[in-house]
C-alpha cells in the first residue's frame, strides 16, 4: 500500500486527519471551523465535505492498488442531509466494487454521530506514468 498525504498538500491545506485507510477503506476527519470553512450562510461550505468525502474515497481505493497504478474521479454524486457546522466532520470510505478499470465507492459523512452527507462515486483506474514516483496518492 502506497503512503496516502505526505504529497498531497490540498488535503494538509484544507486541515484534512487521516485516521485510518486499509483494505478498501478510508477514515478521514476534518475540524470545521466558522473562520475557515463556512460560507456567508453561516454553514460549512458544500466543497468541504465534498473535497473530504473524494479525498478518502481516493484513499479508500489506493489502499488497495498496487504502485504501479493510479486513480481518478470519474464522477461523484453527492447529497447533503443536514446542515454541517462547527465540529469534527468524519468520513467513512470503502469499495463497493472494483473492476479492472472502474471502481465504486461510497462514502458517509457524520458531525456529532448524525449522518449528515452521503456520496457514491466511479473513478478511473489507470497505470501511472513512467516515471512517477510511487508515493502519489
Amino acid at each position: 500500500m502506497r503512503p496516502f498525504g505526505q504529497d498531497f498538500e490540498f488535503a494538509r491545506a484544507l486541515g484534512f486527519e487521516m485516521i485510518e485507510r486499509g483494505d478498501g477503506r478510508c477514515l478521514m476527519a476534518i475540524d470545521v471551523n466558522a473562520r475557515q470553512h463556512f460560507s456567508p450562510q453561516g454553514a460549512a461550505h458544500g466543497g468541504v465535505a465534498y473535497s473530504l468525502a473524494d479525498t478518502a474515497m481516493g484513499g479508500a481505493l489506493t489502499s488497495v492498488l498496487p504502485d504501479d497504478q493510479w486513480c481518478a474521479t470519474l464522477e461523484i454524486k453527492f447529497n447533503y442531509h443536514v446542515r454541517i457546522g462547527e465540529g469534527r466532520l468524519t468520513c467513512e470510505a470503502a469499495i463497493v466494487h472494483r473492476g479492472k478499470r472502474i471502481a465504486n465507492i461510497e462514502a458517509k459523512l457524520y458531525q456529532n454521530d448524525r449522518l449528515v452527507s452521503s456520496a457514491n462515486g466511479n473513478f478511473a483506474i489507470f497505470p501511472a506514468p513512467s516515471g512517477a514516483s510511487s508515493s502519489k496518492p
